[in-house]
Formats: structure tokens, C-alpha cells, sequence
């Protein structure tokens, strides 16, 4: 039995661009391709994708999750791997989980709206796990743009370890602001919203200086890749392309 992109893409939700960029580089190629071009899978791609997409649920770059996929190591031992993979993560969301609930039970005790207390840490970090995030980052960049990697990796070696918690800190602060943008319903046109990307800008800026068609591939990345945008939206349900639509504005406004 065989099944479309269409189908794979119902199926999976991972786009049809992604599944071209998996045949593209070699990493999912179909079991075949008709005479009016459609690709077409079979049971054996399937699981080739379930593995992928397992792998990019655990910060894999493509590189080596086609390294893994290549050494043909036992089908099973690897999925037992990944499961206790999950288990962890399981009990990092279920932390997280109680985390969120324990804002919004705060927040809901507030006899204002100042925004402001949402910064303190002791009520918004525990669970998260930014490092996981620029982990995903990394790998897209170094895949994408090789150049931008190597300016990305030659900044990270010169932080401190002070200097990584507190970026760490900001970045996973600056999601939960824009998370709140968009559940206010804000436009991301905002000023207010500007504001925020130009400081996730910055931010990128520290390792590697996108010009404006690499920000929106970047913020393209967040909304259709399924690791990134599970990541966003494990903090709000839209986030990840909330965020690329904020992005896409800052790029064609600023970056011209």
C-alpha cells in the first residue's frame, strides 16, 4: 500500500515543503514518484518519518538523525532509546504544566494588570528548558546558512556561563511576552510587538546577523518545522505563527 504527499502530509502534519526538503537532501526519499510527479510512500518511508520526526522531538539536527538513520542500528533498541527519551520530557511538561497553572492562579490574585510580576522567574522557569530551543536553532542555522553557523559558534565559546543562563533566561522571558501579545489579541504590527522582535533580533544578532529574507526564513522555520513550532506553541496554541507573522513584518520594515 502506498500513499500520497497528501496523505502523508494529513497523516503526519509535516508540510509538503519539508517532505521535499527531506527528499531534496536525501534524508526521506519517496518510494517512488509517478508520471505526474506526485511522490508517493509506503509503509517502510512511514516509519523512516516516525523516526525523524521522533529524533526531532529530542533537538536532532538533520545531519544527525541521517547519521543514525544510516547506521542501520537495530529498529527496536532505537525506539526503546527514544521512548525513554519521551518519558523524560513527559515529566519536564508535567512540571511545566504546573508551572503555567501556578501563574495563571497568581495572575488571576492580581488586583491589577502590571504585566510586570510575570518576570519573576520563580514563577515562570521551572520546566523549560531553553537550552533545547537554542539547540534546535543551531542546528537549522548550521544547516541552512554555514557561514552564519560557524559566526554562531565561534560567539557561543566566548560566553561565560553567566552570560548563557541569563540569555537562556531571556529568551524563554521574551516567548511568554509574545505569548501574551497574542492572547490579548494584539496585531503584530504593534509598536509593542516591534518592540519584542527587535529584541529576539538583537538576540540573534549575538551569533550570526540575518539580513531580511533570512529573518523571515528563520521565522518561516518556526511555523512550519514540527519541532519549532511545538516548541512555541507548548507555550501558547498559535505562538509559532504568531511569531513568524511579527517577524515578517519586523523584516520587510527594518531589514530593507
Amino acid at each position: 500500500m502506498a500513499w500520497s504527499t497528501a496523505d502523508v502530509v494529513r497523516m503526519s502534519q509535516v508540510t509538503s515543503r519539508t517532505l521535499r526538503h527531506y527528499d531534496e537532501i536525501g534524508l526521506l526519499p519517496p518510494a517512488w514518484t509517478g508520471s505526474n510527479g506526485h511522490r508517493y510512500y509506503t509503509e517502510t518511508e512511514l516509519l523512516r518519518l516516525q523516526q525523524i520526526l521522533l529524533m526531532r522531538e529530542l533537538a536532532l539536527g538533520l545531519r544527525e538523525i541521517r547519521a543514525v538513520l544510516d547506521s542501520r542500528a537495530d529498529r527496536v533498541t532505537v525506539l526503546r532509546e527514544h521512548r525513554a527519551h519521551l518519558v523524560a520530557e513527559q515529566e519536564r511538561l508535567a512540571t511545566l504544566v504546573r508551572t503555567v497553572d501556578r501563574t495563571i492562579a497568581e495572575l488571576e490574585g492580581s488586583r491589577d494588570d502590571d504585566m510586570a510580576r510575570i518576570n519573576r522567574p520563580e514563577n515562570l522557569f521551572e520546566g523549560f528548558e531553553p537550552s533545547r530551543h537554542d539547540a534546535e536553532m543551531e542546528a537549522e542555522v548550521r544547516e541552512r546558512w554555514p557561514q552564519a553557523w560557524e559566526q554562531s559558534r565561534q560567539a557561543v565559546e566566548a560566553m561565560s556561563p553567566e552570560d548563557t543562563e541569563r540569555w537562556q533566561r531571556e529568551a524563554t522571558a521574551q516567548m511568554i511576552r509574545m505569548a501574551e501579545f497574542m492572547v490579548a489579541g494584539t496585531p503584530a504590527a504593534d509598536p509593542a510587538v516591534q518592540a519584542q522582535v527587535d529584541a529576539h533580533y538583537q538576540g540573534v544578532c549575538r551569533f550570526w546577523t540575518p539580513n531580511a529574507e533570512a529573518y523571515k526564513g528563520l521565522a518561516r522555520t518556526y511555523a512550519d518545522d514540527p519541532q519549532f513550532r511545538a516548541n512555541f506553541d507548548k507555550i501558547a496554541e498559535g505562538l509559532a505563527a504568531y511569531q513568524q507573522e511579527a517577524m515578517t513584518v519586523y523584516a520587510d520594515a527594518r531589514l530593507r
